[in-house]
């Protein structure tokens, strides 16, 4: 018999969103959900904000403020890759690419676990040209490019990066700690390789909102040039149809990272901040949960914010012999509330029956 083990996540879990084909309600999705004000105090929490949970991908700004503390040097655009889970579509391979043959490297030094690109025409091309799955073709491989040239800077070995008693590591998990405000009490590894260290929705969406209102708070910081990049070059983060690239482009000054097996996090210029887990692991109610929580903290109302497009990232059909049938609601507040035109428009989530 295994013995379960669980840091108490499944408790308290709520509401986040929910599944509705035709007049009925078919699924829900649990979890939880701090919001924070610019002061960093909070402006709701659904669930249990102090749960503790792997925080994925959504971490790997944080990371890149790591790599930029001890040595990195890199323009915005591959900044902004560092900070990616990309799509693996052409602009992100020439990206890792360039990171490594800027230290001498090339893509054998990479250690980030073989995969295919996510974006499937990307990855149709890539089998047309007679490839499997690869390390550079791997979403987090801009981050593990940036991982070898910071070794290189700092004169560190290249070899053994991944280690978790690597120095790399021990300043990634020192910076995670700080940023968050909250100790790591938990270590393992993550998809791609990487050690991975453990924190609270609170405390990620008290990190995303320190670092988006780094560039007006303190503009030469390394969390500042973080910010910067990824609201610059949305495109670098994920890539076509991705729900981060979206929401950074209908929003400016936005930095928002999502992590696999449900997890956000999201900052705004002012410093107010979210971050949420979705309990079962599913992308599907992520973009609805991201456009109704940035709404709750205002986002709209920023300058040249495109509230049209903040609405179709939040507009997740539910489809029945390919047409809409029915929704995926954000459930904030106790409330529920379907986005404007939610059974006229597509989206690129999962849209089996």
């Amino acid at each position: 018999m295994t013995a379960r083990v669980h840091g108490g996540v499944e408790r308290a879990a709520v509401p986040l969103a929910e599944v509705v084909r035709g007049d009925l309600v078919e699924s829900v999705h649990a979890g939880h959900l701090a919001l924070l004000g610019a002061d960093g105090e909070p402006v709701l929490e659904r669930g249990d904000a102090d749960a503790v949970v792997w925080p994925r991908s959504s971490v790997k700004p944080f990371q890149v403020v790591a790599m930029l503390r001890h040595g990195l040097v890199l323009p915005p655009r591959l900044l902004a890759l560092a900070a990616a889970s990309h799509n693996g579509e052409p602009e992100h391979l020439a990206g890792v690419r360039e990171i490594l043959e800027g230290v001498g490297l090339d893509e054998s030094a990479l250690r980030s676990t073989p995969d295919m690109p996510l974006h499937p025409p990307a990855a149709f091309a890539w089998q047309l040209e007679g490839h499997g799955p690869s390390a550079i073709t791997q979403n987090c491989s801009g981050k593990h490019a940036a991982m070898l040239a910071t070794c290189v800077a700092a004169g560190w070995d290249t070899a053994t990066y991944l280690d978790v008693d690597h120095p790399l590591q021990v300043a990634v998990r020192e910076t995670v700690a700080e940023a968050t405000g909250v100790p790591v009490e938990h270590v393992t590894v993550d998809g791609c390789g990487a050690p991975l260290f453990s924190t609270t929705v609170r405390g990620l969406a008290r990190a995303f909102g320190h670092l988006a209102a780094a560039p007006e708070r303190d503009p030469l910081s390394p969390e500042a040039q973080v910010a910067r990049a990824m609201s610059t070059f949305p495109e670098m983060v994920g890539g076509t149809g991705r729900d981060a690239t979206l929401a950074m482009r209908a929003v400016p000054g936005l930095v928002a990272k999502d992590g696999a097996d449900g997890v956000y996090g999201a900052g705004l210029p002012d410093g107010s901040a979210l971050a949420f887990k979705v309990l079962d692991g599913a992308s599907r109610p992520r973009p609805a949960v991201l456009a109704a929580a940035l709404r709750h903290l205002g986002a709209p109302g920023i300058a040249g914010a495109d509230d049209a497009a903040l609405a179709a990232l939040g507009d997740v059909p539910v489809l029945g012999a390919g047409r809409p049938v029915g929704v995926v609601r954000p459930v904030l507040d106790g409330a529920t509330a379907v986005p404007t035109g939610a059974a006229g428009r597509g989206h690129d989530a999962e849209r089996r029956s």
